[in-house]
């Protein structure tokens, strides 16, 4: 249900504009569309308390989780929520696309300098672009799609395998009801897959499933699974299920829908069908594989069993997860200045780079500062954009199959979780590498005499003297060069990504 408030094209005309987050795009597409009903607005301070408080609206209609709209602080000082004629916010697409109006109504201030914006929302363009945008139906569209009164809704946030499809299978036999497949596309999945790939793999599997109507959804995942499965269920009901089928996932019903929980099923070998473990004696049994062993199958480049996987579902997976070897990959040093990071990540591109065996492009800070992020300062928010710039090259690089190797200081936990998401949203890896050297022998070295200026109060937002550095807690691999020499560190990540699979031993030495 979209906001029936009127805007004057002049007001549009002279609005300031914004592109919120993705998670908060997609949270405007489901207002948008009506998934979201009764709910039209994004929250205000009122509303969210409310909703965490007591799991309801403050009319008493039950609501699961926040949907709240954070914007910068420099552009929420030129809204007056008191004045309905400035007080129109137009957000855009990633392209820059006029897609809604905020009627800004409220601004509340919040963390990290950023405002709550709260108020209805208004239509006042498509999203035209993206993969798949002929499976973003809307509830509407999609009800009419819908031939039985039971109507069985799956959420396929990972790829349908055959114990999924005979799941399905079984579930829609039992209620006589339609398939309504709907696939998660906000985000990467549970298991890391991006949001094209997924599609890819289900459409691979339309073949197999009963009668079925499949929608992509821009659904995201906050990280509380109890919430995120209560606002799953809703909007499943929005688009038409009267039952959702768990498999594996969290869910509660409400909204009208049933949580259908499947039977556990194994294969049984002797004929060649997934039935309920109960109904297959042990010797017979198959078990289904883990995800774990399922990608550790394509990270090796073992073609997935057909007992396991539709063949149509394994080369698409395939596809989407190539061998290690031939899978793009960002290596990412972060340490202090001094640290060693430059060194190692010049020897590893060297070593690389003299094998021919993949293609490899070398990120520097220092090289970056000059090249890419010229005009940038040292202070947090320029750190943020300097490591975002950083993270999208290299993830671009990595996802044509490349090796981009970056060593910029990288303080922040959050732009470096930042960089790992970009890597794994181009379909490719990330390997940190915490060149964890200690300040006083990063100090002692200060070879550009940057400690000393800084010391000296010449520098200002330094890294380590008058700027916090947070060491990560999440890396694949630490090194610390205080007595390791040059090689010994270059050769300790090499080791990394040859046992890994991302590189080959012959010709690299190692």
């Amino acid at each position: 249900m979209v906001s029936d408030w009127v805007l004057p094209d002049e007001v549009l005309a002279d609005a300031p504009t914004y592109t919120p987050r993705p998670h908060e795009l997609a949270d405007l597409e489901l207002l948008l569309s009506g998934a979201y009903t009764p709910l039209s607005r994004f929250m205000s301070t009122a509303e969210v308390e409310s909703v965490a408080t007591r799991g309801a609206l403050p009319d008493g209609t039950p609501w699961p989780t926040p949907v709240t709209l954070e914007i910068p602080e420099r552009l929420a000082e030129v809204l007056n929520s008191s004045t309905p004629r400035h007080r129109v916010l137009v957000l855009t697409d990633p392209e820059g696309a006029p897609v809604a109006a905020v009627d800004a109504v409220e601004t509340t201030p919040g963390a990290r300098g950023a405002v709550q914006v709260a108020g209805p929302v208004r239509r006042i363009g498509e999203v035209l672009h993206g993969p798949f945008r002929r499976l973003r139906a809307g509830p509407a569209q999609t009800r009419k799609t819908l031939t039985t009164k039971r109507v069985l809704g799956v959420i396929a946030d990972r790829p349908l395998h055959r114990p999924q499809l005979a799941e399905i299978h079984r579930a829609a036999h039992t209620l006589n009801s339609h398939v309504l497949i709907l696939v998660p596309v906000a985000g990467l999945g549970p298991d890391g897959l991006p949001p094209a790939a997924l599609v890819r793999s289900v459409l691979a599997a339309r073949d197999r499933l009963p009668t079925a109507t499949i929608v992509a959804v821009p659904l995201s995942h906050r990280g509380d699974e109890v919430r995120d499965g209560l606002l799953t269920a809703r909007v499943a009901a929005a688009y038409g299920a009267t039952h959702l089928l768990s498999m594996g996932r969290s869910f509660a019903g409400g909204s009208g829908i049933r949580i259908v929980l499947p039977r556990q099923l194994c294969y049984d070998v002797r004929d060649g069908q997934w039935r309920a473990v109960d109904e297959v004696e042990p010797p017979f049994r198959r078990q289904a594989m883990t995800t774990d062993e399922i990608y550790d199958m394509l990270d090796r480049g073992f073609g997935l069993p057909d007992w396991h996987t539709p063949p149509a579902v394994a080369a698409e997976l395939a596809r989407a997860r190539p061998p290690r070897r031939k899978r793009g990959v960002v290596v990412f040093l972060t340490g202090l200045s001094g640290s060693g990071k430059s060194t190692i990540a010049r020897g590893l591109y060297d070593t690389i780079l003299e094998s021919g065996e993949r293609t490899v492009s070398l990120f520097d800070g220092d090289v970056v500062r000059r090249m890419l992020s010229s005009g940038l300062g040292y202070s947090a928010e320029d750190r943020a954009r300097n490591i975002n710039r950083i993270g999208f090259v290299a993830a671009e690089v990595a996802h044509h199959h490349g090796v981009a190797i970056c060593c910029p200081i990288a303080p922040f936990a959050r732009g470096r979780a930042q960089a790992r998401r970009m890597a794994a949203e181009a379909g490719a890896d990330f390997v940190l590498v915490h060149v964890a050297t200690p300040l006083e022998v990063c100090e002692e070295r200060d070879r550009k005499g940057l400690y000393a200026k800084a010391r000296a109060g010449q520098i200002s937002d330094f890294t380590g003297v008058s700027s916090p550095y947070e060491p990560p807690t999440d890396a694949e691999l630490v090194v610390d060069t205080t007595e390791m020499t040059v090689e010994d560190a270059v050769g300790e990540v090499l080791t990394y990504l040859t046992d890994g699979g991302w590189l080959e031993k012959t010709g690299l030495g190692v």
